[in-house]
């Protein structure tokens, strides 16, 4: 019994992720409610398929590949169909425009104003009257334009002197080198040798992570 289990159990496990490898890591970084009632049903398959003593590995996967294949299908014509995405997902509606809150629109999405301060303040605005505009996404988040008063400056308003902005790379991890980081830094490992012996650091072993960033060099923490 207990052998069956865990033999469903991994083969179950080994379907779920090729299928999410397929339909796309956008299904489930952006969820919606669809994408929240599919994920739950897929998991359910799972977990009562193997309570099930009459249910089979085979029965498991079959099932999880007919259901990836509706969310495909669905996921496919969302795409190329602008209307059917809009009843599938749902559309962004205005709360707050022009400054003034829109008590139906809020009614209409069933939002109430204590939700809206609480998503407000997590974007760091304490005043429903510090946004000009304030848009219900999809996934139950909002987006937030605030008044000019209360925008924070940019580099431009500040006449900040432009400057090209360069990705980190990290070029150790865990003790051990990432050779495809160091290729693309354009560097060497008797480089990086050479710059953890200027610190005294003999052994890769030793270095818990390092990091370099063209016109900030190189940062280094040991264990």
């Amino acid at each position: 019994m207990y052998k069956d289990m865990a033999v469903e159990l991994i083969g179950g496990f080994i379907a779920l992720f090729i299928m999410l490898k397929l339909l796309g890591k956008v299904q489930f970084s952006q969820i919606t409610p669809f994408d929240f009632i599919t994920t739950l049903v897929l998991g359910n398959i799972v977990g009562d398929a193997v309570l099930e003593k009459d249910v089979g590995l085979w029965k498991i996967i079959y099932c999880i590949f007919i259901w990836g294949i509706l969310i495909f299908i669905v996921t496919q014509l969302s795409q190329k169909f602008t209307s059917f995405r809009g009843f599938l997902e749902g559309k962004p509606t205005m709360l707050i425009y022009k400054g003034k809150i829109l008590p139906k629109q809020l009614k209409k999405d069933n939002f109430d104003l204590n939700q809206l301060q609480h998503l407000m303040r997590q974007q760091g605005f304490f005043s429903l009257y510090e946004a000009e505009y304030v848009i219900l996404e999809t996934n139950g988040q909002i987006s937030v334009l605030p008044k000019h008063d209360y925008g924070p400056p940019t580099k431009k308003d500040l006449n900040v002197t432009y400057e090209d902005t360069n990705l980190p790379i990290a070029l150790i991890m865990d003790g051990k080198v990432v050779l495809n980081n160091l290729k693309e830094a354009g560097f060497d490992e008797e480089w990086l040798k050479h710059q953890l012996a200027k610190r005294k650091i003999k052994d890769y072993k030793k270095v818990f992570y390092a990091e370099w960033q063209k016109g900030v060099g190189l940062n280094i923490s040991t264990f």
